[in-house]
Parts: C-alpha cells; structure tokens; sequence
C-alpha cells in the first residue's frame, strides 16, 4: 500500500481524507467511498497505487479531446474506483471494487514503465482515464511529473470532483482535462450521488490555473435533456469561457439503467444547436459517427477546420494556431 497524500487526522483514530469532495471521515480499517483508500493503523493508504486495471493506446479524440493535440495518440491508464455512484455509468464493471473489498487488476506498472510505455508507443501524452483518475492520485501524480520530464503532456478525464487542493497540487504537471458537466444539482444528488456546485468551481479553477478545459455532458432522455437544463449548462459553460469546447454525447443503456432508450439523435443535434445559441464558441456532438458536430468549425469564417469521421481526423486546416482560411486564432493546444 501506498501512503495517500490529503489525509487529516481528527481523533479517536479518525482520518479525514482531503483528496475529493466526499471528504469522507473513515475510523480503523474503513474505505471511503471510493473503495481504494483506506485507513489503517491510523493513517490513510492507497490501494490501487499502481495497479492497472486498464491501459491502452488510445487517439486523443477518444476521450474526447477535440482541441488538445488533435490527431496525436494518448496511452491511457487507470485502477479501479471512482468517488461517484452513477447509475448510467458506462465503465461500471471496472469503475468499483467488488464488495468483499478486493482491488483487482491486470497489471502492476511502475510510474517509470507508464512512461516508458507511451514513449515507446509514439504517444503524445498520457491520459488518466476510464475510471476516474482523482481516486489514483498518488500514482498519477509520481506518473505524471516523470512524464512531464520526458517531454509528455498528461491529462485527465474526471468527474471534477477532486478537492481544490489536490487540483492546485497537481496543476503544474497536468495540461489538459475534460471534466463531466452531468446536469443540474437535482441530478447530481439523484444520478450520481454528489453536488455540481465543486465540479463547476474545479472548471473555474482550472482554467486560472491554467489547464485546458474541454467539458462533456451525456445527455439522458428524461433526466438531463430538456432545453431548459441544457441551456442551463450552457450558460454555466459560457459563464466560466466561451472558447471551452462542450461535448454533448449520446447515451446508450449502461449499468441500472440497461432498459432506458439511446438519446434521439435529434436531440443532440438540438442540444447542440443551443450551445452556439447561448455564444459558445465550439460544441459537439458525440456517440453519432459521421455527424456534422463531430467537426471543428471556425468561429469566424464558419469553414471547416477539422473534418473527423469517428476518431479518425480526414482534414485539417489548422495552421499555427489559426484558420487558414481567414487567419481567426482557434482556441486550444495544437
């Protein structure tokens, strides 16, 4: 075991853990929510510190990054756990230890060989993912200072739930996350067993703390769907920058709610349409191959400025930063 980072000891043989929002309090020998972090003897360890449940090379596209090394490839990483509940979750099989408490995995991986791995691979960057990287700190954290060194960037795809802390602690290795923006807080406490207001404050903070922000929203039929709730998230987006690109994804039955219907691709194509209605500069659609909103327009022009089918990039037309039809700057890492 690993000894965990954020841990505040509070009495009679308590720990408060600092790492995510939870702040759970766990007496001798209890996990936190997550599972993977528990206190023992009095202090808070690791469970997963390097052991993967997942890795794989991965296009940048897929995770989505839209505006963050398009084209280039990721190796992706991740131990089992996650600090959320959510009943559509897509990676539940890996997302939660078994009950009896049990981490299981597929491999062990030093930081080291994590980024000897990408290298290897021709990978741009790592990508702390599948499962949410915030319960795996402690090992992306040693992974990604390494891979910084290396030349690498890092990135995560995360609930945004991690506390301030933690994010201001890894800030200077981390260059990119895209961070699930659900719904409205009734869905949060309902959906997902959490609150929107420190996922909304962790997208402020990363943008002052200079990370790029790309934000995705699966959109479910009848819980987070309704042009009012979309709008909603919109404007929150819009609030915080307009050059934040917004992912709006199809859902597909998952998890609890294996018999509820896929999201009518009119309701994406909608769903996007009041994006740039509200003034965002660059959203998509997600989860619909071939569709128009998987391509990068220019705010300016309105020409194509990369053409996607899937994860594939068929077009670019970026040059320096800028369209190369009317020299607009275009937001992001390129």
């Amino acid at each position: 075991m690993k000894e965990a980072m954020f841990q505040e000891k509070i009495g009679e043989g308590k720990i408060k853990c600092g790492l995510c929002n939870q702040f759970c309090i766990l007496k001798e020998g209890e996990t936190g929510r997550c599972g993977v972090r528990i206190n023992k003897n009095g202090k808070l360890y690791s469970l997963v510190y390097g052991k993967l449940v997942a890795e794989n090379v991965d296009p940048i596209e897929k995770k989505p990054f839209y505006h963050f090394l398009p084209g280039s490839i990721s190796f992706s990483i991740a131990t089992c756990g996650c600090n959320f509940f959510c009943k559509f979750c897509q990676n539940y099989e890996i997302a939660h230890p078994p009950k009896e408490g049990k981490i299981y995995m597929i491999v062990e991986r030093k930081p080291e060989e994590v980024v000897e791995i990408a290298i290897s691979n021709g990978c741009s960057s790592i990508s702390y993912t599948y499962t949410e990287p915030t319960v795996f700190f402690e090992f992306a954290y040693d992974t990604a200072k390494i891979a910084k060194e290396k030349g690498l960037k890092n990135n995560f795809v995360t609930n945004g739930y991690m506390s301030k802390e933690a994010l201001k602690e890894i800030s200077p290795y981390l260059d990119a996350a895209n961070v699930d923006l659900k719904g409205d807080e009734k869905f949060y406490r309902e959906m997902c067993g959490s609150h929107q207001k420190p996922v909304i404050e962790n997208i402020e903070l990363m943008k002052k703390l200079g990370i790029w922000v790309e934000v995705t929203t699966l959109l479910i039929p009848e819980f987070n769907d309704s042009e009012k709730q979309i709008k909603e998230i919109a404007e929150i987006i819009k609030n915080i920058d307009i050059s934040i690109p917004w992912h709006i994804s199809r859902f597909y039955p998952a998890f609890k709610m294996i018999d509820h219907y896929p999201t009518p691709i009119e309701k994406i194509k909608r769903a996007r349409e009041i994006g740039f209605e509200v003034g965002l500069k660059y959203v998509y659609t997600g989860n619909i191959p071939g569709d128009e909103g998987e391509n990068t327009y220019c705010p300016s022009c309105k020409k194509v400025l990369i053409r996607r089918y899937g994860y594939t990039i068929l077009e670019n037309n970026i040059k320096e930063k800028k369209c190369v039809f009317c020299g607009e700057p275009i937001d992001g890492i390129f």
